[in-house]
């Protein structure tokens, strides 16, 4: 079987890489400890590519993740990997029967779902629990919270078959609870030896002379520009006040938590990677599980509940060897956690400041995707002959079963829409909109 790393632009695998490519098949129980950003989505489907049989239906994988998003992501990165095995996602947001209707025509290889979801699959018999030989538990320490303990418990339970067990976290784990016999597992720890990632993390403290932080909030992004920062709150309501208020005050933040619906996590998603979004304003539910490039400023708007959700949130920046800037706002009744240590260097913000950035890109959405026989390739070539766009005014695309989103340089926009509307893509009429807040 070939694997297809320049698809993922990968040229070399790191040392964690190679060291599960050797050892998942070798061992039957593995625990991977490692970094957010370390590669370890990569590391576990590598070799567990290796071990499924691409002419068989016998054997099948369940990869359980915490959230739709990761479930949506390493989907992707699988079927970019090799387009030889049928593969799944399952996940909460969308209609159950249509991934019935997929499981019973397609007999996946591999099915990668949330706990919630999977659940209800094996609840009403939609898959046979007993093809399950290798089993995956992405994001373990999450999946194990309140509200996933006793799904994972029912799930576990109904997999009998399961002859290997690969568990991932970017934290020390918890203890492995009595549900999942692991026995003597080879123990893989990545992170003490990764510990240094925070090095490469510049931490600094900006102090708002207001417990309502919002001003301080702007001048902040105002002085970043148009680089790409990640605003952490604690609740969803926050995520919406925050929100709000930049967008009143003329930056495009893109909105991101659990509370909204699946189309529009998509949307703020893929405005915020593709550079359409200079400000993804979101609760934890983005601090891990979401794979974004080149994110520059992580800024703590609500100081962290702990010190993993601080690891956790400074994680999105300085993935691989990169460097990043993380930014504690503090209010004038706040101080530093302990967990931090060393006082923070304190950021000055200077008195003149500039108006907010304009992003080069907007996100252009196209109402037909895979399940309509779209592909990245109609999708560059209609925009190219019909929306008459050159080769740099056309960014990252992005195409989803029921829907797609493609990044146009935003000078165009406007003239590209009025190309489009009406026409057919591959003889489909469909819906040219742009994906704007």
């Amino acid at each position: 079987m070939l694997f297809s790393l320049h698809k993922l632009e990968i040229d070399v695998l790191n040392g964690m890489q190679e060291d599960m490519l050797h050892t998942v098949p070798r061992e039957r129980q593995v625990v991977l400890l490692s970094p957010t950003g370390s590669g370890k989505t990569l590391a576990y489907l590598l070799p567990l590519l290796q071990l499924l049989d691409a002419e068989s239906d016998e054997g099948a994988a369940l990869i359980l993740v915490p959230s739709r998003e990761l479930a949506q992501q390493t989907e992707a990165v699988a079927r970019k990997l090799t387009p030889e095995l049928r593969i799944l996602a399952c996940y909460g947001g969308r209609p159950a029967m249509d991934e019935h209707r997929l499981i019973r025509a397609q007999r996946p290889h591999i099915i990668v779902g949330t706990p919630g979801r999977v659940l209800d699959h094996i609840g009403k018999q939609n898959f046979e629990a007993e093809r399950v030989r290798f089993l995956v538990i992405d994001e373990f320490d999450k999946c194990l919270e309140l509200g996933f303990h006793e799904q994972m418990r029912a799930i576990l339970g109904a997999l009998r078959n399961v002859g290997r067990r690969i568990l991932l976290s970017a934290t020390d784990c918890p203890q492995i609870p009595d549900f999942m016999p692991m026995g003597n597992p080879c123990r893989l720890d990545y992170l003490d030896a990764s510990s240094r990632t925070s090095d490469r993390i510049h931490l600094r403290v900006l102090h708002s002379p207001e417990k309502d932080k919002l001003r301080t909030l702007y001048d902040l992004l105002c002085m970043l520009g148009a680089e790409s920062s990640m605003v952490f709150v604690n609740y969803r309501e926050s995520v919406e006040r925050v929100g709000e208020y930049l967008r009143r005050m003329d930056i495009p933040a893109a909105l991101f938590h659990g509370g909204m619906e699946q189309r529009d996590r998509e949307r703020a998603l893929f405005r915020f990677s593709n550079g359409s979004a200079n400000v993804l304003v979101t609760t934890d539910l983005a601090s891990r599980g979401l794979d974004i490039a080149d994110i520059g400023h992580i800024i703590h708007y609500h100081l962290p509940l702990n010190e993993e959700a601080f690891i956790h949130r400074n994680g999105r920046t300085a993935r691989w060897d990169a460097e990043g800037d993380a930014c504690l706002i503090l209010g004038p009744e706040e101080r530093v956690p302990e967990y931090i240590g060393a006082m923070p260097e304190t950021l000055s913000l200077p008195r003149h400041l500039p108006s907010p950035a304009k992003p080069q890109w907007v996100t252009l959405y196209i109402g037909k995707g895979r399940k309509d026989k779209i592909n990245k390739v109609d999708i560059v070539g209609f925009l190219s002959k019909v929306g008459g766009l050159r080769r740099e005014e056309l960014g990252r695309v992005d195409v989803l079963p029921g829907w797609a989103f493609a990044a146009v340089a935003r000078r165009v926009a406007g003239d590209l829409l009025a190309r489009v509307r009406g026409q057919k893509i591959k003889g489909i009429k469909t819906i040219f909109a742009l994906a704007e807040e």
